[in-house]
Parts: structure tokens; C-alpha cells; sequence
């Protein structure tokens, strides 16, 4: 954002230069325009004392015709100081205004020139910052990719242990199953141990009484062959 704030004010800044530019051009412009008029206007007065000089002396050659040589060189030597002195002053008022149209001129062409160089300094500028906005954001589309891929990845992680989560929950299940199906098997076969147990002891002890009754000694007993020992359960 900073950047392309930046860039806006560059631009403003180039635009305004460009139309300082062209108001001194258009300056120039008026200034040679006065100019040329101002020249125009002095050639046609000087071109007017010309005529005047040819009328005076067309009057006076007409009106002094007993003195024509006299008035004539007084006349003329009159007309020559005015018009040195015309022209003098002509001279000198166009050689102080051309100075100064020549001194303005100069001024607006060091302004001119100072802010073309102003416009470059911004426009090289404006490229580097350009050139700058244009890496950050080749950047940030590397780094948008780079995180996309990651989330990619990572969901497909995520996605893989959520499986194998399901898979060993399921196999946790069958396990209790299993270990419940054991548990109520060992539970029956215990309920039958006992049984047999019991029975066991009853047919001892009616064994014993019937040996103690015909006079025998105890008869051993043993279970039949192929039957499972079952270990003694504690009453405890």
C-alpha cells in the first residue's frame, strides 16, 4: 500500500511538472509573440519618421524657394539629429528589451531545463519503485504458492492420520470385543470349573463315606483321560 501510495504521489508530482512545463512554454511563447509586436512597432515608427522627414522636407523645399539651400541644410541637419537621436533612443530601448526578453528567456529555460530534469528524477524514480513493487509481488506470489502447497500437504496429513485414527479406533473396538467375547469365555469356563469342583467334592466325600462304611482304605481318583486340568480357584 505504501508503494502504490507512493507511486500515485509520483505520478501527481510528474503530472504537475509537465504542466509547469508547458505554462513556460506557453510563457516563451507570449514573450517571443510580444516581442516580434514590440519590434513590429518599432520599425513602423521609424519607418513613420521616415515619412514625416520626406514630407517637412517636401513642404519646406515648396515654401522656401528664395532659400532653398539654407533651409534646406538647416532643415536637414535637424532631421538628422532627431532621427540619430530616434534611432539612438530606439536602439537603446530595443537592445535593454531584448536584454531583458533575453533574460527572461534564460530564466524560463533554466526552469524549463530544471524541471525536465526534476520530471527524469522522478520518473527514474517511479521505475525503481516500480521495478521494486514488481519483486514484492513476485514474491508474494511465491510465498502465496509456497503456503498453498503447505495447506495442501498438510491437509493431505491431516487427511492420512484422521484415517489411520479411524483404523485404530475400529481395530481398539474389535480388540474390546475380542477381549469382552475372552472375558465372558474364561468367565463360563470358570462358572464350569467351579461346577466341577463341587461335583468333584461331592463324589469325594460320598466315596469316603462308602469306604469308611465297607472298611477300604480311600480309593485315589483321577479325572479321565484327555479331560483339562483345572487349577484350584481361591474362594478369597
Amino acid at each position: 500500500r505504501a508503494l502504490a501510495r507512493f507511486a500515485q504521489e509520483a505520478e501527481a508530482a510528474r503530472v504537475e511538472l509537465q504542466k509547469k512545463a508547458q505554462a513556460l512554454q506557453e510563457e516563451c511563447g507570449y514573450l517571443r509573440r510580444h516581442h516580434q509586436e514590440e519590434v513590429g512597432e518599432l520599425l513602423g515608427q521609424i519607418q513613420g519618421s521616415s515619412a514625416a522627414q520626406a514630407q517637412v522636407q517636401a513642404e519646406t523645399r515648396d515654401a522656401l524657394k528664395c532659400d532653398v539651400t539654407s533651409a534646406l541644410r538647416e532643415i536637414r541637419a535637424q532631421l538628422e539629429g532627431h532621427a540619430v537621436q530616434s534611432t539612438l533612443q530606439s536602439e537603446e530601448w530595443f537592445r535593454v528589451r531584448l536584454d531583458r526578453l533575453s533574460e527572461a528567456a534564460k530564466v524560463n529555460t533554466d526552469a524549463m531545463r530544471s524541471a525536465q530534469e526534476e520530471i527524469t528524477e522522478y520518473r527514474r524514480q517511479l521505475q525503481a519503485r516500480t521495478t521494486e513493487l514488481e519483486t514484492l509481488k513476485s514474491t508474494k506470489d511465491s510465498l502465496e504458492r509456497q503456503r498453498s502447497e503447505l495447506e495442501d500437504r498438510h491437509q493431505a496429513d491431516i487427511a492420512s492420520y484422521q484415517e489411520a485414527i479411524q483404523q485404530l479406533d475400529a481395530e481398539l473396538r474389535n480388540t474390546k470385543w475380542e477381549m469382552a467375547a475372552q472375558l465372558r469365555e474364561y468367565q463360563d469356563l470358570l462358572n464350569v470349573k467351579m461346577a466341577l469342583d463341587i461335583e468333584i467334592a461331592a463324589y469325594r466325600k460320598l466315596l469316603e463315606g462308602e469306604e469308611c462304611r465297607i472298611g477300604f482304605g480311600p480309593i485315589p481318583f483321577s479325572l479321565p483321560e484327555g479331560l483339562p486340568k483345572i487349577p484350584a480357584v481361591s474362594t478369597h
